[in-house]
């Protein structure tokens, strides 16, 4: 009798379920090894060596004296020059209005382009276009159409008013340089974006709009209760991307203005970019690409937590 009580309270083991999960964690860990290696190369390794050369006044070019460790003298220096305030003004004055420009007219494109239309699929190329032409190329062609005081935007303008606007200086005159950068930059990368909104929206059952039309939704309600709901994770990933997009603004503003004119199109990255290839401080330029880099992660996650907030 003792004998079978001692067999019954013997535990059972285990083994075969511990084994298991270690398998799974080890299939786990090997399918996420490729990302965590690419992130760790491209984008850890890189923030740190950022971070510890904004830490020196390293130059561009090696110099006889030797490199020196001067802690955070850059950054100070950095919060106390005029013009890097001023460029993250710019490059925040850019992004607010980039963000419905952009964003909603490829919204607006996406809608569209959704409907069953004829030779569909070759409009939806047409309007891609522009966003796999280069930057380079798109600036020159607009920097035409700017030209002042004979360019075609000047002429067309003249034009339908009857000659009561004047010619406007749309990349010489402060209070339109920016604006001009927007137009441009909204033109060339909506592309990106209506192709997104539409893989949304293809993703949205037909069968969620049969039932409201059986419900007796009108068009306006079918896209308010059902289109829009289901394009919640598309808007969050458009508004992070196009944010991003945004504070990194350089080729149109290194191409057109120059910054200029008066520092009206003065942005963070061709501030970084002509501190440390135009004056040789790679330490400084470090420096302002961690501030970049800290602004924009910033800026990303309490636009996740907004949006989470308010259940989008």
């Amino acid at each position: 009798m003792v004998m079978q009580q001692s067999t019954l309270s013997t535990p059972v083991r285990k083994a075969p379920a511990r084994r298991h999960d270690k398998g799974r964690l080890m299939q786990e860990a090997a399918m996420l090894a490729p990302a965590v290696i690419l992130l760790t190369i491209f984008l850890i390794v890189p923030f740190l060596l950022s971070f510890w050369t904004s830490m020196t006044n390293q130059p561009l070019v090696p110099r006889p004296t030797p490199v020196r460790f001067i802690w955070f003298n850059n950054f100070i220096r950095i919060f106390q020059d005029d013009l890097f305030w001023t460029a993250l003004w710019n490059v925040s004055r850019f992004t607010f209005w980039i963000i419905p420009a952009q964003c909603g007219l490829a919204f607006a494109t996406a809608l569209l382009l959704h409907q069953k239309l004829p030779f569909r699929n070759l409009l939806r190329g047409m309007f891609f276009l522009p966003a796999i032409t280069s930057m380079v190329v798109v600036c020159v062609i607009w920097g035409t159409l700017f030209q002042y005081p004979t360019g075609p935007f000047n002429q067309i303008l003249g034009f339908l008013s009857g000659g009561a606007i004047q010619p406007i200086d749309w990349l010489g005159d402060p209070q339109w340089a920016m604006f001009s950068i927007v137009l441009l930059s909204a033109w060339q990368a909506y592309g990106f974006q209506m192709i997104v909104y539409l893989a949304g929206l293809q993703g949205i059952p037909d069968e969620l709009y049969d039932a409201a039309k059986i419900d007796g939704a009108n068009a306006f309600r079918r896209f308010w209760h059902v289109t829009m709901p289901g394009l919640r994770p598309t808007h969050v990933f458009v508004l992070v991307i196009t944010t991003i997009q945004a504070f990194k603004l350089y080729t149109q503003v290194a191409i057109l203005t120059q910054g200029g004119p008066k520092s009206s199109t003065e942005t963070v990255v061709h501030y970084m970019v002509r501190a440390g290839f135009e004056e040789q401080k790679m330490g400084y330029a470090s420096a302002v690409s961690v501030i970049l880099f800290v602004i924009v992660l910033i800026i990303a996650l309490i636009q996740r937590q907004l949006l989470r907030r308010f259940d989008v």
